[in-house]
């Protein structure tokens, strides 16, 4: 392993703090009683208080120093006096573990006082401190200049979204978005709960990848030698509990689907689906409308959200718009009635991009998605979908063309899918089938299997129920303003990482100079530190070059040398 230069200071440090009989790393629990937030609500002078945290600054003057420590809830200024954390003559535990052998990053628990400093900052005044982790490299932390304004901040995403735990340390107000995420979930689910809906568990991994057109991700059973599939949806399982009895039951699922990613598309997402017995898609647009309101009122104390340039409000009631209605608005067509060779031809005119392998449905939904989804920026309800475009839903009750089905559309993207439930099991084959011949003609995201187990369900009996999804990771993009769903999942899917190139130890000594500094460096600066001769850095730093390990780049001021 390459180590840098502060990596092999840090580890040489870890030994010396091992030579001296401590633990970096010790097993006891250590009593924290007090956190930073804590301590700053509730503050008394003289109140005796166990806090740990990372240390994330020093400010060392002779003997006694200040440091800030950085706990789940905040930071916290500690104040070391070496007299008082070494009342006899030995001062090791000052002048040497303190001073020398802590870093930004480690780990430590103190036990003190709290006072206020002459300059108002509420501290904790140490009598002890234990060294609880030692970080053997060193945080990205970034800087300030004289006006407090930062400056080389760990801010690439890439790094950002492959190390979060680093991401969480040093932009501390990233864990925002994920604690509101966390409300969300809360409150979509004391919402459900005080209703006396069923929360369920159903299987991720399934024999047909089923309740959704999608592509999933195969697997191999060993055991039982057959193929499954990961989870999709969850709607076809949740049915089942209905033909079963529940009267209302609700899943937060993890689903995959194995197909293209971009800034709103990850191939892991959470989704919510929830069925009730008894009711129509027109009850479940009142119910959804109550339930976002509830959801952005608990995430942000209010039904407005920023999104962009966007300022939407989440209170009841949201506008309903039928699908033909929307396409007639922003294209002039009418898709009433219209064959499938007339629709291609009208989605050709229009410039969308359309093949031989789609179907009625695929053309007006990529004519809707093209032209119209972009226009609906407050919460509206798009609602009676052409047949062709929902499998799984209930004919409508005046227009044997449509289904009772919405989606609701917040800033041009689909946030939530809702029917009323297809619960004909005769009808249900049929699509079914008519999804399989789409399959067959090319269509990879039409239904590829024929689930004759949720069929053989429907034929026991399901009573009318009305369902909603609702895609949890969007929907949190919205109430936090981000525009990235990787913003608002811990662990997004990356590429895999680079490896490092290997480097000589010529090479490995350039590298640990310039890692070192704070900015980069001039190159002749860099040569000056090293000491080789001409031809040996001419050499070596062509290889570096060569191997995208640094660039050098000109300015008025010079050549400079940074890491790539």
């Amino acid at each position: 392993m390459q180590l840098s230069e502060q990596e092999i200071i840090r580890r040489e440090k870890l030994d010396a703090l091992r030579k001296l009989g401590i633990n970096p790393y010790p097993a006891n629990l250590y009593p924290v009683n007090h956190t930073s937030k804590q301590v700053k609500n509730d503050f008394t002078e003289g109140k005796k208080v166990i806090i740990a945290g990372r240390i994330m600054s020093f400010r060392i003057q002779g003997k006694a120093s200040f440091a800030e420590l950085q706990d789940s809830e905040g930071r916290i200024q500690v104040y070391i006096n070496r007299d008082e954390i070494c009342p006899d003559e030995d001062k090791t535990k000052y002048n040497e573990v303190f001073k020398k052998l802590l870093d930004l990053g480690d780990f430590i628990g103190v036990e003190g006082e709290l006072f206020t400093t002459k300059v108002g900052e509420k501290s904790v005044r140490v009598n002890d401190f234990t060294v609880l982790s030692k970080a053997l490299r060193p945080l990205p932390l970034p800087k300030k200049d004289v006006d407090g304004n930062v400056f080389d901040g760990f801010t690439d995403e890439e790094l950002r979204y492959r190390m979060r735990y680093v991401d969480l340390v040093v932009n501390p107000q990233v864990k925002d978005v994920f604690v509101k995420r966390t409300k969300l979930f809360n409150a979509m689910r004391n919402f459900f709960n005080d209703k006396g809906y069923f929360e369920v568990e159903t299987p991720i991994l399934q024999p047909i990848a089923g309740g959704a057109a999608a592509r999933p991700f195969e697997t191999h059973h060993n055991s039982l030698d057959i193929p499954l599939y990961m989870r999709i949806a969850n709607e076809l399982y949740l049915k089942r509990l209905i033909v079963g009895g529940f009267d209302g039951v609700y899943e937060f699922s993890k689903n995959f689907r194995n197909e293209g990613m971009d800034r709103t598309h990850n191939p892991e997402f959470t989704a919510m689906e929830i069925y009730v017995a008894y009711k129509d898609y027109n009850w479940m647009m009142e119910f959804t409308e109550n339930l976002l309101e509830h959801c952005a009122t608990a995430v942000n104390g209010t039904t407005e959200a920023t999104f962009g340039e966007h300022k939407v409000n989440f209170k009841a009631p949201y506008a309903r718009v039928t699908m033909t209605d929307a396409i007639k608005q922003f294209t002039g067509f009418d898709i009433t009635g219209k064959t499938e060779e007339e629709l291609f031809e009208a989605a050709k005119g229009m410039g969308i991009d359309v093949n031989d392998t789609m179907g009625k449905g695929k053309l007006i939904d990529e004519i809707f998605g093209e032209k119209c989804e972009g226009n609906f920026i407050q919460p509206t309800f798009i609602t009676d979908y052409p047949k062709e475009m929902s499998p799984l839903c209930k004919e409508h009750r005046d227009n044997p063309e449509l289904t009772e089905r919405f989606e609701l559309m917040v800033c041009g993207k689909e946030i939530a899918n809702a029917y009323s439930e297809l619960n004909d099991p005769i009808d249900q084959r049929q699509r079914f089938e008519a999804q399989l011949k789409l399959s067959e003609r090319g269509d990879d995201e039409a239904g590829q299997f024929i689930d004759n187990d949720f069929l053989r369900a429907l034929e026991y009996g399901m009573p009318p129920t009305s369902g909603l999804g609702i895609g949890m990771d969007r929907l949190i993009m919205f109430l936090t303003n981000n525009p990235s769903i990787q913003e608002v999942l811990f662990f997004p899917q990356m590429r895999p990482e680079k490896k490092a190139p290997e480097m000589s130890a010529d090479e490995l000594n350039i590298y640990s100079i310039i890692d070192s500094a704070s900015e980069k460096m001039l190159l002749s600066e860099v040569k000056e530190k090293t000491g080789y001769s001409g031809k040996k850095w001419d050499n070596t730093i062509k290889a570096m070059t060569a191997k995208s390990i640094v660039k050098v780049s000109k300015t008025d001021e010079g050549l400079f040398i940074e890491i790539n």
